[in-house]
């Protein structure tokens, strides 16, 4: 069915116009070049940053490439990477949310709090307490932005502070709440067995490329060639490859540690899911019309202030999911859970993979990377025996020059007609 929605095809134009049709693999990669000097450089940079960084911690440390070391560094990344999945719609939106991380504390300490001791509740009622307890505060906080009309930053600020707050009245000063369900414990420390890893793996790789084919068959008037198409699909099988076989190799030392970790699949499941749901749905093209000119998409029939509402909901739910497991990977949640600091890694995330500050452009998979780069800097400058405080300080250079890449990007495109 042709989706006749204006706002639909406001949002689609641009991009249709920045990528002209190519019948050869030389004509397509002649084509990505002009877009690439045009300012659309997707997510070349957060790649070659990422190459960057391997590069030269690699030369300081011999042992960031090993492979216990590089599935330890995308188990450490897990967490950014879902606080950031959550985060991206508010960015896409040109809003912030400043509140997510504690957002993420608070629905910890709810399920935690609900599942301990003898009498707690069953894992699941917990979990979907907590999850619905940061649903709750993502909608309110959609709700008074857009009913009231104040402002995303100051809102979520209050959020920062109040939720800080809650956590420290039902904790106490330095309280801890221990979480004994294995169930829980497993969302972050849970292991697949080799083989089971290698089915899965080999299924979510079918499951992917079978549905680029489909996409490509369904198209009327191909932007590729087929031989693009085959080079991404191999690129994917590759890299599902590499991944299952890096988490099949032996990590420890006494016990055998081996297989793909839980909460890696965690991350891949919502984010292909938001994948979907920003390139298929009606709702995912609102969401870039309305980042991309929120008074134009008004005009264009869009509800705009619904379409926020939703974006502050599926934020506070995505904290709770985060959250959750960042509680499930220490085993516990105390007052020492720094929200502030989360917050900053998981906006950092969104746009060093390549979200755009300004609203309107950014895809889910910008999560991924932009965690990956963060956690790539944690776990270098850890093995290097850096303080903190130097990783903070190197984190920010990346943040600043990732948002200078993305200003200078948004000023070719302008000047390029692109958008």
């Amino acid at each position: 069915m042709t989706d006749t929605n204006p706002a639909s095809q406001a949002v689609a134009e641009p991009e249709a116009a920045a990528i002209s049709g190519s019948s050869t693999l030389r004509e397509y990669f002649d084509n990505w070049i002009v877009r690439v000097r045009s300012g659309d450089t997707g997510a070349l940079p957060v790649i070659g940053g990422l190459i960057l960084l391997a590069v030269i911690f690699q030369s300081l440390n011999q042992n960031f490439l090993t492979p216990g070391n590089l599935v330890n560094l995308m188990v450490q990344g897990a967490v950014y990477m879902l606080f950031s999945l959550g985060m991206i719609f508010i960015l896409l939106l040109g809003e912030i949310d400043l509140s997510i991380g504690f957002v993420g504390g608070v629905a910890g300490v709810v399920t935690a709090l609900l599942i301990y001791g003898n009498d707690g509740w069953p894992w699941y009622l917990g979990l979907a307490a907590g999850l619905l307890s940061a649903i709750g505060i993502g909608l309110f906080n959609g709700i008074v932005i857009t009913g009231i009309g104040l402002p995303a930053f100051i809102v979520t600020l209050a959020g920062l502070l109040a939720w800080n707050g809650v956590m420290l009245i039902i904790l106490g000063n330095g309280g801890t709440i221990p979480i004994n369900d294995d169930m829980i414990n497993n969302l972050a420390n849970g292991l697949l067995g080799p083989t089971v890893s290698w089915i899965v793996g080999a299924a979510i790789v079918v499951i992917i490329c079978g549905d680029m084919f489909l996409s490509y068959r369904r198209r009327k008037h191909s932007l590729e060639p087929m031989s693009v198409l085959w080079l991404k699909m191999a690129g994917i099988a590759i890299s599902g490859i590499v991944v299952v076989w890096l988490c099949n190799v032996n990590r420890g030392r006494v016990v055998p540690i081996e297989g793909v970790p839980w909460v890696l699949l965690i991350v891949f499941g919502f984010a292909a899911l938001w994948t979907v749901v920003l390139k298929r749905t009606r709702f995912g093209t609102y969401i870039y019309a309305i980042g991309g000119n929120a008074e134009a998409a008004r005009r264009a029939g869009i509800a705009v202030n619904r379409i926020r509402i939703a974006g502050f909901t599926i934020a506070g739910f995505m904290g709770g999911v985060a959250g959750i497991i960042y509680a499930s990977r220490l085993r516990s949640v105390s007052t020492n859970l720094d929200g502030g600091q989360l917050v900053l890694y998981c906006i950092a995330a969104a746009v060093i993979g390549g979200t755009s500050l300004f609203g309107g452009r950014g895809k889910a998979i910008s999560a991924i990377l932009g965690g990956l780069v963060i956690a790539s800097i944690d776990n270098g400058m850890g093995l290097l025996g850096l303080s903190a405080a130097a990783r903070y300080v190197v984190t920010g250079i990346v943040l600043v020059i990732a948002v200078t890449i993305d200003a200078l990007a948004s000023r070719g495109r302008a000047s390029s007609g692109l958008g």
